[in-house]
């Protein structure tokens, strides 16, 4: 089923995209607007596998943007703090017939695109309704050529943390799939109302926030980005029944929790949902007192079209530290040799399925690397319990090798944050003359608390192996964080000066 099916199926009248202080766009409207949108796209030359950048502020016009040309041809939300070198790449990499940027926002891409010989288009929000617009383009007057199944929805680049960006192509049917996937692990229906805080030039917010409310009949409320001092006037104002956020952001929800007492007396959330990096548990057991409702962590990324695995909605177990149960594709653990591993051995998870992109754009070599035997490989260290729940162990190019020795910064971030000082840690490998490579850590400690390295590091010593107990700590008011919000391990110790 493509895109253009999800409005078609659901009462025009049904709320689907709201925002701060607008009145909600409906069904029925965002059908009217994914027909107008393709049909003004086709009346430019742009239709089905035809690439268009978008460069967008966070917000309900960004969100029916990738769902209205999203019906008719291939996304590709970038971020819209890019610098122009940034945006150069990018848009050289993805060659997109045309770049759709808010009329009267200045931005660096539009000098990039401009010079890359890339058409802009510029969208023109419309007073009324959240996410309602024009684009100003060639009126179209045919009728428009919706995308199918097999046809790319959506392209986004890898991190690039340790290599050159790779470019991931989602058809039609993998992010769809990875919604309803999405949809049944969390039992959405039409009265579920997700508050969204995520970019929504990443995964996380394009299909765990926006497709999958759309997917499931019900709607999302888009607000220009986190902020969280204003994320409990948002919980106001929407009366979500949920929301999904990264670990940073969970955090920095709860540092304001205390002095926000009556909203959080007032909100009605049935979950909260977290995924994109590690949930420290002591942060799952805070929200879960403040919000009174469960913290359901999940495992996705951006090859899978997000969700890989989740910890189920209660009555079912949710284990703390652990992502869960498989939520959607096949997910297996294998050993070096390439073979399934069973339970309580660690190797590396391995999925497929419906969601899974097909395989990277031009990139044979990456391909090769990625695949095997039918399976995608993550890149993740892993381990199932007797129950299938999965424990993610480190990613397979983070884990520090001291000397041989194999550390998992997530076990040591885990014992670090477990001491009631510490509000957030990461734990990093440092350059070392002789191991080679040597742990360290970066700690923001709680309002108000005082710790030292000697101090932390006896705590880790008392929890941790000697050679896991970090040799360096310091002491930050932030971490750097990329622009999702997650915590930067990989290459944290050359962006804080640090050495051996």
């Amino acid at each position: 089923m493509p895109l253009i099916e999800l409005f078609r199926r659901q009462p025009a009248d049904r709320p689907a995209i709201l925002s701060p202080d607008r009145p909600p766009l409906s069904y029925g409207a965002l059908g009217d607007l994914a027909r107008r949108t393709v049909a003004d796209l086709n009346a430019r030359g742009i239709g089905r596998q035809d690439r268009v950048a978008i460069v967008l502020p966070n917000g309900p016009d960004m969100a029916s943007a990738f769902l209205a040309i999203g019906a008719g041809a291939a996304t590709a939300p970038l971020n819209p703090a890019y610098r122009a070198d940034e945006f150069d790449f990018y848009l050289r990499d993805l060659e997109p017939k045309a770049l759709v940027v808010q009329a009267g926002v200045e931005s660096p891409a539009r000098e990039a695109a401009t010079k890359l010989g890339i058409a802009l288009i510029e969208l023109v929000p419309e007073a009324g309704a959240a996410g309602a617009f024009r684009l100003d383009a060639a009126a179209g007057t045919a009728e428009p050529a919706f995308a199918g199944p097999d046809d790319v929805a959506l392209l986004l680049h890898t991190s690039g943390t340790t290599s050159r960006p790779k470019l991931v192509p989602l058809s039609q049917r993998n992010v769809l799939a990875s919604a309803a996937h999405i949809g049944r692990t969390l039992a959405l229906a039409p009265a579920d109302r997700c508050l969204n805080i995520m970019p929504l030039f990443h995964i996380h917010g394009l299909i765990a926030a926006v497709l999958s409310s759309i997917a499931a009949g019900g709607s999302v409320f888009c607000t220009p980005g986190f902020n969280a001092l204003k994320f409990f006037g948002w919980l106001e104002e929407s009366q979500p029944t949920w929301y999904t956020a990264v670990p940073t952001m969970h955090q920095a929800i709860l540092a304001r929790s205390e002095r926000n007492r009556e909203a959080l007396a007032q909100q009605n959330l049935r979950f909260i949902r977290s995924s994109s990096a590690s949930l420290p548990a002591p942060v799952m057991k805070e929200l879960e007192s403040a919000f009174g409702c469960p913290v359901i962590e999940s495992y996705g990324m951006t090859e899978a079209s997000h969700q890989m695995t989740s910890n189920p909605l209660p009555p079912a177990a949710r284990k703390p530290g652990s992502v869960g149960r498989a939520a959607g594709p096949e997910v297996a653990i294998l050993g070096e040799e390439g073979k399934p591993l069973p339970p309580g051995q660690p190797g590396e998870v391995v999925i497929k399925g419906p969601n899974v992109t097909a395989g990277y754009v031009a990139n044979e070599s990456a391909n090769a690397a990625a695949f095997t035997s039918g399976w995608f490989r993550t890149g993740d260290q892993g381990v199932f319990d007797a129950e299938g729940y999965l424990t993610i162990t480190g990613r397979l190019k983070e884990l520090i090798n001291r000397g041989g020795e194999k550390v998992s910064p997530l076990e040591v971030d885990a014992v670090l944050l477990s001491h009631p000082a510490v509000a957030q840690a990461v734990t990093f490998a440092l350059p070392h003359d002789k191991l080679g490579e040597e742990v360290g850590a970066a700690i923001v400690l709680r309002e108000g608390a005082a710790l030292t390295d000697r101090e932390l590091r006896d705590f880790a010593a008392q929890r941790l192996a000697d050679f896991k107990v970090p040799r360096r700590v310091v002491f930050l008011e932030e971490i750097p964080k990329g622009a999702t919000g997650k915590l930067q391990r990989i290459g944290l110790a050359a962006k804080l000066g640090l050495g051996a």
